[in-house]
């Protein structure tokens, strides 16, 4: 884990450079000010130099200046290097995220998912400004102290040594327990947010069925959980800090009570004390940067483990090393022998699945809720991988294949289609982002969408809201279809794309799925009988299984499983 958090200093060298030796300087000068200290108190008034008191005093002066101008760059400098290294690991997680498998967000809250990018990289950049700081400098600080301690008396400064193994301690011993007590608050945090964002994203349900004091108490739930949580870890601390303030304040006891002995006894000079005192002083900053730093570094460090957790967890579904793709696809597929079932389950959701669909072929597959319609159509795009069997491209196997490739050439409708929040021109220009205007316009005519798109203050200006609110069943669908249209992929897939819309709204997407699917290898998956009827050969899917293969009429005389589904009117 160090190696690794070590590697995004690497590119900020020039930057952690600058910090550590500001930081150094600064520790340097702050450091040989008690020496100085004693030197004017020792020699210099007793001579009644004036020339070396007011040299003395400048020097004095100077030194904090130094600090001043150290103090400024460290911080601004010091907290931008966190930033940066902060930005790098974010872009990290994201692209990395953007690899995952649908088995990932399948069974990952994106509330975790979010308080990882957000949350938990704002305590690492915290930890990688401070670290090299607290941790090296403050033991030069330590050192550079009791070198000069030890020059002035021996015996207190060996005394000063007691009680440093006991503070330190002190602060593991209570470390560990900190640690843990973070990494459960980080998870608690993690659920508010998941409660959070499930509840406001089902805003309309929950008004819908009245249960504002459900989602209540849901939160309640979390937030008390978390509540808890903080308060056994500020319990930890708040033993923490007290026993380590009266161990400096002890500290002090120590030094004055021996120097005062020593003093009496002929074997020290009130100066030295002085300057013992000043250097104790010195000491305890760093001591409780240090010991404060500990509840700084568990939290970073539980931070850092969870976004090496993200890191570490390989993509279900990446390019073979000889992946290639291939120019002039017509769109033929073939699936043949497929076997497939989801990770963590016993049972195939399908078994032994045969199509073939040619080039320019319509077919649709239909049968009840749960038959592994839309898990079969996941298949072609290698969102999952099957089990056992292939899936072929123009004769390719798509394990073979490029997955950019594969996808860039599959339009896929959904049910559950999601436009982004922003306006209506970036929700159609994500199906082809280089785009002309003349081509968007275009594709928002052939979904039966222009007219709308026109009638509106802002045009394709608009903005749609989170996930489309702004807009209607049929007009989200639309722009859905829209942007499939300027994305012009040989092969298309419909979800269910009509399933929870009007009449009229089924209508004039009827009439845009009729257009987009001219000419390209389509493959519809339908409830409804309208959608099916004219398809070139409909697939019945049964638990999984092809049980009855053939266009609407043939299966319609056979009086099979079809037969039956459609005179219940399930389609």
């Amino acid at each position: 884990m160090l190696k690794k958090f070590i590697s995004y200093y690497k590119p900020h060298k020039g930057l952690f450079s600058l910090d550590m030796f500001v930081a150094l300087v600064a520790t340097t000068v702050e450091v040989f000010f008690p020496f100085l200290t004693r030197t004017l108190i020792r020699d210099y008034i007793p001579q009644k130099n004036v020339d070396l008191i007011i040299n003395a005093l400048y020097i004095m002066v100077g030194i904090y200046l130094i600090k001043l101008v150290c103090t400024y760059i460290r911080i601004k400098w010091g907290h931008i290097l966190g930033v940066r290294m902060e930005y790098d690991m974010r872009a990290d997680i994201f692209r990395h995220l953007q690899k995952l498998s649908f088995n990932y967000y399948d069974n990952t809250k994106t509330g975790h998912i979010m308080s990882r990018i957000s949350n938990d990289l704002s305590k690492i950049a915290e930890v990688a400004h401070h670290a090299p700081e607290n941790l090296i400098l403050s033991i030069l600080k330590i050192l550079g102290a009791f070198l000069f301690m030890f020059s002035f008396n021996v015996k207190l400064a060996l005394i000063a040594l007691i009680p440093l193994p006991l503070m330190f301690l002190w602060g593991v011993f209570y470390g560990g327990k900190m640690r843990n007590g973070f990494r459960k608050v980080r998870r608690k945090i993690a659920d508010i947010n998941s409660t959070v964002e499930n509840s406001i994203q089902g805003i309309r349900e929950v008004k819908s069925y009245a249960n504002e004091s459900v989602e209540l108490d849901k939160f309640e739930n979390a937030n008390s959980t978390f509540k808890y949580a903080k308060e056994n870890v500020y319990a930890i601390l708040g033993v923490f800090h007290s026993v380590f303030q009266f161990l400096s304040d002890f500290y002090f006891v120590i030094i004055i009570g021996a120097g005062t002995w020593l003093i009496f006894n002929g074997e020290l000079g009130a100066a030295d004390l002085i300057a013992f005192i000043l250097y104790i002083n010195i000491i305890l900053k760093p001591i409780n940067r240090l010991i404060n730093f500990t509840e700084q570094f568990q939290r970073g460090s539980a931070a850092f483990e969870r976004f090496l957790e993200v890191m570490k967890i390989d993509p279900d579904i990446e390019d073979k090393t000889d992946a290639y793709s291939y120019d002039d696809i017509k769109g033929k597929i073939e699936i043949k022998d497929l076997y497939f079932k989801y990770k963590n389950t016993k049972d195939m959701v399908l078994k032994n699945i045969n199509i073939e669909v040619k080039n320019g072929e319509e077919i649709a597959i239909v049968g009840e809720s749960g038959a592994g319609k839309s898990t079969l159509i996941s298949l072609i795009p290698r969102f999952y991988e099957p089990d056992k069997g292939k899936i072929l491209i123009d004769g390719h196997d798509i394990m073979n294949l490029k997955k950019n490739f594969l996808r860039n050439n599959i339009g896929i409708v959904r049910q559950d289609l999601f436009l982004f929040d922003g306006t209506i021109r970036d929700n159609i220009m994500y199906g082809k982002p280089d785009a002309t205007e003349e081509e968007m316009i275009e594709a928002a005519k052939n979904a039966n969408i222009f007219e709308f798109i026109s009638s509106l203050e802002n045009g394709f200006d608009t903005q749609v809201g989170e996930r489309g609110v702004k807009l209607s069943g049929g007009q989200k669908q639309r722009i859905s279809i829209a942007r499939v249209f300027l994305k012009n992929p040989p092969m298309l897939i419909f979800d269910e794309a009509t399933s929870s819309l009007d009449n009229e709204s089924e209508s004039l997407i009827q009439r845009s799925m009729y257009e987009l699917s001219k000419n390209r290898t389509t493959i519809i998956i339908a409830h409804r009988l309208s959608t099916v009827k004219h398809v070139d050969k409909i697939h019945v899917l049964k638990n999984g299984e092809i049980i009855e293969t053939g266009d609407h009429e043939t299966l319609l005389e056979k009086e099979g499983y079809y037969y039956g589904l459609y005179t219940k009117n399930l389609f």
